[in-house]
């Protein structure tokens, strides 16, 4: 997985409208530094990018998410879905029939 974080930090800044240093003085760094870690010149550890993320107001959350194996697989995933699609009545009656409660 290829995530550019200088590219995620900037982004995170400019959608938060601080300037480099107005968000590296909430961040407890120095704005080189940030200017550095923006620009890919030093990767900064994940604490650093959680605090620098948090002084600009956001929380970042990292998911793995299992991928089907194959196009086989994801032909039956779709099969299964679509059958039980169909099993769902396509129309309606015209009044609800449930019980009415509190009576």
């Amino acid at each position: 997985m290829d995530v550019n974080i200088g590219q995620v930090l900037r982004q995170l800044r400019q959608r938060s409208a601080l300037s480099l240093r107005g968000l590296a003085s909430a961040a407890h760094t120095s704005h080189s530094a940030l200017a550095a870690y923006e620009a890919g010149r030093v990767d900064p550890t994940v604490h650093t990018v959680q605090r620098v993320a948090a002084s600009a107001g956001f929380e970042l959350e990292v998911a793995a998410v299992a991928r089907l194996a194959d196009h086989a697989t994801r032909e039956r995933e779709l099969l299964d879905v679509l059958a039980l699609a169909a099993e769902f009545p396509a129309r309606h009656h015209a009044t609800l029939r449930a019980p009415v409660f509190g009576r």
